[in-house]
Protein backbone atom coordinates (compact mmCIF):
# COMPACT_ATOMS: atom_id res chain seq x y z
CA UNK A 1 0.00 0.00 0.00
CA UNK A 2 2.94 2.37 0.42
CA UNK A 3 3.74 2.55 -2.81
CA UNK A 4 -0.16 3.13 -3.96
CA UNK A 5 -1.02 7.40 -4.91
CA UNK A 6 -4.54 8.48 -4.17
CA UNK A 7 -5.95 10.49 -6.90
CA UNK A 8 -8.64 12.64 -5.44
CA UNK A 9 -11.80 14.49 -7.99
CA UNK A 10 -13.44 17.76 -8.40
CA UNK A 11 -16.55 17.87 -11.14
CA UNK A 12 -19.22 19.60 -12.02
CA UNK A 13 -21.47 17.02 -12.97
CA UNK A 14 -23.86 17.01 -10.65
CA UNK A 15 -23.93 14.21 -8.09
CA UNK A 16 -20.55 13.46 -8.61
CA UNK A 17 -18.80 16.00 -5.85
CA UNK A 18 -20.36 13.77 -2.99
CA UNK A 19 -19.68 10.04 -4.53
CA UNK A 20 -16.95 8.48 -2.59
CA UNK A 21 -16.77 5.21 -4.73
CA UNK A 22 -16.86 7.13 -8.04
CA UNK A 23 -14.99 4.65 -10.36
CA UNK A 24 -14.90 2.30 -7.72
CA UNK A 25 -17.03 -0.35 -10.18
CA UNK A 26 -14.29 -0.35 -12.84
CA UNK A 27 -11.79 -2.62 -10.77
CA UNK A 28 -11.44 -5.57 -9.00
CA UNK A 29 -9.95 -4.58 -6.43
CA UNK A 30 -11.69 -3.37 -3.04
CA UNK A 31 -11.90 0.79 -2.12
CA UNK A 32 -10.88 1.99 -5.96
CA UNK A 33 -7.38 0.31 -6.28
CA UNK A 34 -5.61 0.09 -9.36
CA UNK A 35 -2.05 -1.25 -9.71
CA UNK A 36 -0.15 1.93 -8.50
CA UNK A 37 -3.14 4.03 -7.75
CA UNK A 38 -6.23 4.56 -5.41
CA UNK A 39 -8.91 6.11 -6.75
CA UNK A 40 -10.52 8.12 -3.10
CA UNK A 41 -12.23 11.00 -5.10
CA UNK A 42 -13.11 12.96 -1.94
CA UNK A 43 -9.18 12.42 -0.17
CA UNK A 44 -8.36 15.68 1.66
CA UNK A 45 -4.59 14.98 1.08
CA UNK A 46 -4.28 12.85 -2.64
CA UNK A 47 -1.21 13.09 -4.13
CA UNK A 48 -2.79 13.81 -7.91
CA UNK A 49 -6.09 15.34 -8.45
CA UNK A 50 -8.65 15.01 -11.68
CA UNK A 51 -10.86 17.94 -12.47
CA UNK A 52 -13.34 15.66 -14.67
CA UNK A 53 -15.40 18.15 -16.52
CA UNK A 54 -14.85 20.95 -14.23
CA UNK A 55 -16.36 24.25 -15.54
CA UNK A 56 -14.62 27.34 -14.89
CA UNK A 57 -16.05 30.76 -13.91
CA UNK A 58 -17.56 32.25 -16.78
CA UNK A 59 -16.44 35.70 -17.20
CA UNK A 60 -19.80 37.89 -17.44
CA UNK A 61 -19.92 41.73 -18.28
CA UNK A 62 -21.29 43.73 -14.78
CA UNK A 63 -24.62 45.63 -15.30
CA UNK A 64 -23.70 48.46 -13.16
CA UNK A 65 -20.70 50.47 -11.24
CA UNK A 66 -21.92 48.86 -8.06
CA UNK A 67 -22.25 45.22 -9.96
CA UNK A 68 -18.17 46.44 -11.25
CA UNK A 69 -16.87 46.88 -7.61
CA UNK A 70 -18.59 43.73 -6.07
CA UNK A 71 -16.66 41.86 -8.80
CA UNK A 72 -13.80 42.98 -8.42
CA UNK A 73 -13.91 42.14 -4.50
CA UNK A 74 -14.87 38.33 -5.60
CA UNK A 75 -11.77 36.33 -5.75
CA UNK A 76 -12.85 33.02 -7.80
CA UNK A 77 -9.36 32.04 -8.11
CA UNK A 78 -8.68 31.56 -4.69
CA UNK A 79 -11.92 29.20 -4.41
CA UNK A 80 -10.77 27.01 -7.07
CA UNK A 81 -7.19 26.76 -5.43
CA UNK A 82 -9.13 25.54 -2.30
CA UNK A 83 -10.62 22.72 -3.98
CA UNK A 84 -7.09 21.64 -5.31
CA UNK A 85 -6.50 20.05 -1.87
CA UNK A 86 -2.58 20.68 -2.36
CA UNK A 87 -1.89 19.52 -4.91
CA UNK A 88 1.17 20.58 -7.00
CA UNK A 89 0.23 21.67 -10.95
CA UNK A 90 1.85 18.62 -12.10
CA UNK A 91 -0.01 16.45 -10.60
CA UNK A 92 -3.03 17.98 -11.84
CA UNK A 93 -5.10 16.53 -14.58
CA UNK A 94 -7.85 17.98 -16.39
CA UNK A 95 -10.31 16.17 -18.30
CA UNK A 96 -13.23 17.98 -20.50
CA UNK A 97 -15.52 15.11 -21.19
CA UNK A 98 -18.37 17.28 -23.14
CA UNK A 99 -18.13 17.25 -27.39
CA UNK A 100 -17.71 21.20 -29.12
CA UNK A 101 -21.01 21.21 -29.60
CA UNK A 102 -21.47 24.50 -31.43
CA UNK A 103 -23.37 26.05 -28.45
CA UNK A 104 -20.55 25.87 -25.96
CA UNK A 105 -17.77 25.33 -28.24
CA UNK A 106 -16.73 28.80 -26.35
CA UNK A 107 -17.75 27.62 -23.00
CA UNK A 108 -14.89 24.46 -23.89
CA UNK A 109 -12.41 26.70 -24.76
CA UNK A 110 -12.73 29.12 -21.70
CA UNK A 111 -12.41 25.78 -19.41
CA UNK A 112 -9.27 25.02 -21.36
CA UNK A 113 -7.38 28.19 -20.94
CA UNK A 114 -7.99 28.57 -17.64
CA UNK A 115 -7.25 24.92 -16.64
CA UNK A 116 -3.71 25.67 -17.82
CA UNK A 117 -3.55 28.01 -15.15
CA UNK A 118 -3.97 25.15 -12.68
CA UNK A 119 -3.03 21.71 -14.50
CA UNK A 120 0.17 20.37 -15.85
CA UNK A 121 -2.29 18.39 -18.01
CA UNK A 122 -4.90 19.35 -20.20
CA UNK A 123 -7.20 17.28 -22.39
CA UNK A 124 -10.39 16.38 -24.39
CA UNK A 125 -11.87 15.31 -26.99
CA UNK A 126 -11.48 18.62 -29.37
CA UNK A 127 -8.90 19.59 -31.91
CA UNK A 128 -8.44 22.72 -29.98
CA UNK A 129 -7.84 21.40 -26.53
CA UNK A 130 -4.02 22.08 -25.26
CA UNK A 131 -3.87 17.82 -25.71
CA UNK A 132 -6.22 16.63 -28.18
CA UNK A 133 -6.95 13.03 -26.90
CA UNK A 134 -9.73 10.41 -26.82
CA UNK A 135 -11.65 10.54 -23.44
CA UNK A 136 -10.81 7.03 -21.04
CA UNK A 137 -13.80 4.98 -20.97
CA UNK A 138 -16.19 5.45 -18.07
CA UNK A 139 -19.03 2.79 -18.33
CA UNK A 140 -22.52 3.00 -16.83
CA UNK A 141 -23.04 -0.39 -15.78
CA UNK A 142 -23.37 -0.83 -12.15
CA UNK A 143 -22.39 -4.77 -12.53
CA UNK A 144 -19.12 -5.64 -11.07
CA UNK A 145 -15.83 -5.47 -12.92
CA UNK A 146 -15.31 -9.37 -11.91
CA UNK A 147 -19.32 -9.41 -13.27
CA UNK A 148 -18.69 -8.21 -16.53
CA UNK A 149 -14.73 -9.10 -17.19
CA UNK A 150 -15.61 -13.00 -16.59
CA UNK A 151 -19.28 -14.24 -16.72
CA UNK A 152 -20.58 -15.62 -20.22
CA UNK A 153 -22.35 -13.88 -23.12
CA UNK A 154 -25.87 -13.37 -21.30
CA UNK A 155 -28.81 -15.21 -23.02
CA UNK A 156 -30.14 -12.95 -26.04
CA UNK A 157 -33.79 -12.95 -25.98
CA UNK A 158 -35.00 -9.91 -28.30
CA UNK A 159 -33.51 -7.87 -31.13
CA UNK A 160 -32.85 -4.00 -30.42
CA UNK A 161 -33.10 -1.37 -27.54
CA UNK A 162 -31.74 1.81 -27.76
CA UNK A 163 -31.22 3.91 -24.52
CA UNK A 164 -31.26 7.55 -24.95
CA UNK A 165 -33.00 11.20 -23.28
CA UNK A 166 -35.00 13.42 -24.00
CA UNK A 167 -32.52 16.06 -23.85
CA UNK A 168 -32.74 18.95 -26.34
CA UNK A 169 -30.60 22.16 -25.35
CA UNK A 170 -29.35 21.63 -28.96
CA UNK A 171 -29.44 21.33 -32.48
CA UNK A 172 -27.59 18.08 -32.53
CA UNK A 173 -29.44 16.31 -29.54
CA UNK A 174 -32.89 17.82 -31.55
CA UNK A 175 -31.61 15.47 -34.59
CA UNK A 176 -31.50 13.10 -32.38
CA UNK A 177 -34.92 13.11 -31.46
CA UNK A 178 -36.25 13.51 -34.78
CA UNK A 179 -34.00 10.60 -36.10
CA UNK A 180 -36.05 8.81 -32.58
CA UNK A 181 -39.17 9.88 -34.48
CA UNK A 182 -38.65 8.76 -38.12
CA UNK A 183 -37.68 5.46 -36.49
CA UNK A 184 -40.42 4.89 -34.86
CA UNK A 185 -42.99 5.97 -37.96
CA UNK A 186 -41.07 3.66 -39.69
CA UNK A 187 -42.75 0.82 -37.82
CA UNK A 188 -39.16 -0.46 -36.52
CA UNK A 189 -39.89 -2.38 -33.44
CA UNK A 190 -37.16 -1.72 -30.81
CA UNK A 191 -37.04 -0.88 -26.94
CA UNK A 192 -36.99 2.16 -25.90
CA UNK A 193 -35.34 3.33 -22.65
CA UNK A 194 -34.19 6.68 -20.82
CA UNK A 195 -34.69 9.49 -18.69
CA UNK A 196 -37.23 12.89 -19.82
CA UNK A 197 -38.24 11.31 -23.07
CA UNK A 198 -40.96 12.93 -24.91
CA UNK A 199 -44.71 11.65 -24.55
CA UNK A 200 -44.72 10.37 -28.43
CA UNK A 201 -42.16 8.78 -27.67
CA UNK A 202 -43.91 5.89 -25.58
CA UNK A 203 -40.31 4.64 -23.57
CA UNK A 204 -40.67 1.97 -21.40
CA UNK A 205 -39.25 3.73 -18.75
CA UNK A 206 -35.46 5.12 -17.27
CA UNK A 207 -33.36 1.95 -15.63
CA UNK A 208 -31.75 2.04 -12.90
CA UNK A 209 -28.52 -0.03 -14.42
CA UNK A 210 -28.56 -0.19 -18.39
CA UNK A 211 -27.41 -3.59 -18.37
CA UNK A 212 -31.13 -4.41 -18.08
CA UNK A 213 -31.78 -2.71 -21.36
CA UNK A 214 -29.08 -3.88 -23.08
CA UNK A 215 -27.80 -7.30 -22.21
CA UNK A 216 -30.71 -9.72 -23.37
CA UNK A 217 -30.85 -7.76 -26.75
CA UNK A 218 -28.72 -8.69 -30.16
CA UNK A 219 -28.84 -5.20 -31.21
CA UNK A 220 -28.17 -1.79 -29.65
CA UNK A 221 -28.71 1.42 -31.18
CA UNK A 222 -25.51 3.88 -29.73
CA UNK A 223 -26.33 7.14 -31.47
CA UNK A 224 -23.76 10.22 -30.19
CA UNK A 225 -24.54 13.89 -30.22
CA UNK A 226 -21.62 14.69 -31.71
CA UNK A 227 -20.03 12.63 -34.75
CA UNK A 228 -17.33 16.02 -36.21
CA UNK A 229 -14.09 15.15 -35.67
CA UNK A 230 -11.23 12.32 -34.87
CA UNK A 231 -11.93 12.60 -31.02
CA UNK A 232 -14.98 11.81 -29.52
CA UNK A 233 -16.83 8.66 -28.51
CA UNK A 234 -18.26 8.39 -25.62
CA UNK A 235 -19.96 5.76 -23.23
CA UNK A 236 -22.72 4.82 -25.43
CA UNK A 237 -20.43 2.89 -27.31
CA UNK A 238 -18.51 1.29 -23.89
CA UNK A 239 -21.78 0.48 -22.60
CA UNK A 240 -23.42 -1.27 -25.90
CA UNK A 241 -20.20 -3.54 -25.96
CA UNK A 242 -19.70 -4.77 -22.40
CA UNK A 243 -23.27 -5.51 -22.86
CA UNK A 244 -22.27 -8.28 -25.64
CA UNK A 245 -24.38 -5.89 -28.21
CA UNK A 246 -23.56 -5.33 -31.23
CA UNK A 247 -23.69 -1.76 -31.54
CA UNK A 248 -25.18 0.45 -34.67
CA UNK A 249 -22.67 3.32 -33.81
CA UNK A 250 -23.39 7.09 -35.36
CA UNK A 251 -20.29 9.24 -34.47
CA UNK A 252 -17.03 10.10 -35.44
CA UNK A 253 -13.93 8.10 -36.79
CA UNK A 254 -12.55 7.91 -33.27
CA UNK A 255 -13.99 4.65 -32.49
CA UNK A 256 -12.09 2.97 -35.60
CA UNK A 257 -9.02 3.77 -33.94
CA UNK A 258 -9.86 2.43 -30.82
CA UNK A 259 -11.73 -0.84 -30.93
CA UNK A 260 -11.01 -4.11 -33.27
CA UNK A 261 -12.46 -4.37 -36.38
CA UNK A 262 -15.29 -5.69 -36.66
CA UNK A 263 -16.50 -4.65 -33.29
CA UNK A 264 -19.53 -2.28 -34.01
CA UNK A 265 -21.25 -1.77 -37.46
CA UNK A 266 -21.67 1.92 -38.63
CA UNK A 267 -25.11 3.41 -39.09
CA UNK A 268 -24.46 5.58 -42.27
CA UNK A 269 -26.88 8.73 -41.52
CA UNK A 270 -29.63 9.72 -39.28
CA UNK A 271 -32.40 9.42 -42.26
CA UNK A 272 -34.15 6.68 -43.99
CA UNK A 273 -31.20 5.37 -45.52
CA UNK A 274 -30.08 4.93 -41.94
CA UNK A 275 -33.17 3.76 -41.52
CA UNK A 276 -33.37 1.08 -43.79
CA UNK A 277 -29.67 -0.02 -42.72
CA UNK A 278 -31.41 -0.84 -39.36
CA UNK A 279 -34.21 -2.61 -40.67
CA UNK A 280 -31.76 -5.00 -42.57
CA UNK A 281 -28.67 -5.44 -40.04
CA UNK A 282 -31.71 -6.42 -37.45
CA UNK A 283 -33.99 -9.11 -39.43
CA UNK A 284 -32.11 -11.46 -38.27
CA UNK A 285 -29.14 -12.11 -35.84
CA UNK A 286 -26.83 -13.47 -38.07
CA UNK A 287 -24.75 -9.88 -37.91
CA UNK A 288 -24.31 -10.17 -34.13
CA UNK A 289 -23.15 -13.87 -34.21
CA UNK A 290 -20.47 -13.11 -36.87
CA UNK A 291 -19.34 -10.27 -34.39
CA UNK A 292 -18.92 -12.31 -31.27
CA UNK A 293 -15.90 -12.80 -31.30
CA UNK A 294 -14.93 -9.26 -32.11
CA UNK A 295 -17.09 -8.12 -29.51
CA UNK A 296 -15.26 -10.27 -26.72
CA UNK A 297 -11.95 -8.95 -27.36
CA UNK A 298 -13.43 -5.24 -27.51
CA UNK A 299 -14.98 -6.02 -24.04
CA UNK A 300 -11.04 -6.71 -23.02
CA UNK A 301 -9.98 -3.78 -24.57
CA UNK A 302 -12.31 -1.63 -22.83
CA UNK A 303 -12.27 -2.78 -19.28
CA UNK A 304 -8.39 -3.35 -19.38
CA UNK A 305 -6.63 -0.47 -21.31
CA UNK A 306 -9.23 2.29 -22.50
CA UNK A 307 -10.77 2.02 -18.61
CA UNK A 308 -10.07 5.48 -17.17
CA UNK A 309 -8.32 4.18 -14.11
CA UNK A 310 -6.01 2.08 -16.61
CA UNK A 311 -5.10 6.12 -18.10
CA UNK A 312 -4.59 7.27 -14.61
CA UNK A 313 -2.14 4.52 -13.54
CA UNK A 314 0.18 4.69 -16.83
CA UNK A 315 0.06 9.12 -15.79
CA UNK A 316 0.71 8.24 -12.69
CA UNK A 317 3.44 5.55 -13.29
CA UNK A 318 5.16 8.72 -15.51
CA UNK A 319 5.43 10.89 -12.85
CA UNK A 320 6.46 9.20 -9.90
Amino acid sequence: MNNIKTVGMISSYRGLETRADWLWQQTPNQFGIWDNIQMLALAEKPDFLVMYQFDFPQPSPPKSWLDSFRKSQQKPEADIHSRLRGVSKERIIYLLREPPLDEIVEINKHNYQQAQNYCGYVSGPDDFAPTPNYMPAIWYHSNTFQDINEMPCPQKVATCSWVTSGISRTANHRQRLDFLQSLQSSGFKFDLYGRNLPGWAKPAGELGNKWYGMAPYYYNLAIENYADNNWYVSEKLWDSLLAWCLPIYYGGPAADKLLPPGSFLRLPSLDEKGIAYIQEVTATPDAWYAAKDAIAEARQVILHKLNLLNWLSEFVAQKS
